[in-house]
């Protein structure tokens, strides 16, 4: 199949906020999300994001943002890559993840970090085999406002 991995523009935004929803739906917390359109679009200036299509049709995407680590320095933190179930298992999601692993080392940075859930096995076996390291220490903290 050929699927293009292009940079989101304000143009892709409804796209997106629908798989955005669809994977929290995936993740089982589909009231999470609290973001719309107007607020992805007021928020445009720190949001970063690749998006996979496939015949025109959205079907992966991959967001993040620059971080500074003080440990290490200039990083990407990926928050979401998604693909939906009938993409998945078609290198569609390493399309995305290699796309972001580009953008880091183009920007200079010194590393790529993300979340996985524990449960989701598939998740873990793919970043392992992309080489990342799974750190079971840390404890994510969320403070909402």
């Amino acid at each position: 199949m050929d699927y293009q991995i292009n940079i989101a523009t304000e143009h892709d935004f409804p796209d997106i906020l629908l798989l955005v929803k669809e994977f929290a739906e995936f993740q089982g917390t589909p009231d999470k999300v609290t973001i719309d359109l107007n607020g992805m679009v007021a928020g445009k200036q720190h949001f970063s994001a690749l998006i996979a299509r496939y015949e025109g049709k959205a079907v992966g995407f991959a967001s993040f943002f620059y971080a500074w680590y003080s440990w290490s320095g200039k990083a990407i933190y990926l928050d979401d890559l998604y693909v939906q179930q009938t993409c998945r298992n078609q290198g569609v999601g390493k399309m995305l993840f290699d796309a972001v692993i580009e953008t880091a080392k183009k920007e200079n940075c010194i590393k790529l970090r993300w979340q996985v859930s524990n449960w989701n096995k598939n998740a873990i076996e793919f970043y392992q085999k992309m080489g990342a390291e799974i750190d079971e220490v840390e404890i994510n903290c969320d403070l909402r406002f």
